[in-house]
């Protein structure tokens, strides 16, 4: 489940809206800075078939939260890194560089899509507008694509593909804006601290 897990924080797609065009890219970073609070459900299709489902807190910039059902899972992005928590475990998280996961496309300060020099694809399927990006520096550790719908601009999943070719997809469900969210949800110190107790 580890790997599934990390596959998820290096590398977001759901039903799509019809759309007559592409969706440009100064639309979608637009899209993504106006995001500040965010909270709703998700399902995660592994590479093996199995799904999983949970959910997910957005705070832009620089923080992400993933509450897995059913298990003692759990994903943080705050404080420029990346944390895995398994609860089955009794070792400290895995942890992982922010700047070094893709996740960084979504959460930071500034998103600007057409200038970060990681999207190499950026295409209209008929129904939605997907924008494929890798690590212009390590192309080896696979690619995030991100899957947005029109009317309103959405991103609705998201696929990863690691470097051995497996894929990850998070599909996101109704995401609610403008939530409160408590800080320390996002601290990995704390969340650290109290598994320790």
């Amino acid at each position: 489940m580890k790997r599934f897990i990390l596959a998820l924080v290096l590398g977001l797609a759901a039903a799509p809206v019809a759309r007559a065009d592409i969706v440009p890219l100064s639309d979608l970073s637009r899209y993504l800075n106006e995001i500040r609070t965010a909270e709703g459900s998700f399902t995660q299709i592994n590479a093996d078939g199995s799904v999983s489902t949970g959910r997910i807190l957005i705070d832009r910039p620089g923080r992400m939260r993933f509450e897995y059902e059913g298990d003692d899972l759990l994903v943080i992005a705050g404080g420029q890194q990346v944390a895995i928590f398994d609860g089955r475990s009794n070792t400290r998280p895995e942890q992982y560089p922010l700047s070094e996961t893709p996740l960084q496309l979504i959460l930071a300060r500034n998103v600007d899509l057409a200038a970060s020099g990681q999207v190499i694809g950026h295409l209209f399927d008929g129904t939605a507008t997907r924008v494929l990006a890798q690590d212009p520096d390590r192309p080896e550790i696979g690619t995030i694509e991100l899957v947005f719908t029109d009317d309103p601009v959405e991103l609705r999943q998201w696929i990863i593909t690691d470097g051995s070719g497996a894929q990850t997809t998070v599909v996101l469900g109704n995401m609610e804006e403008g939530v409160r969210i408590p800080n320390g949800l996002f601290n990995i110190t704390l969340e650290i601290q109290s598994r320790e107790r």
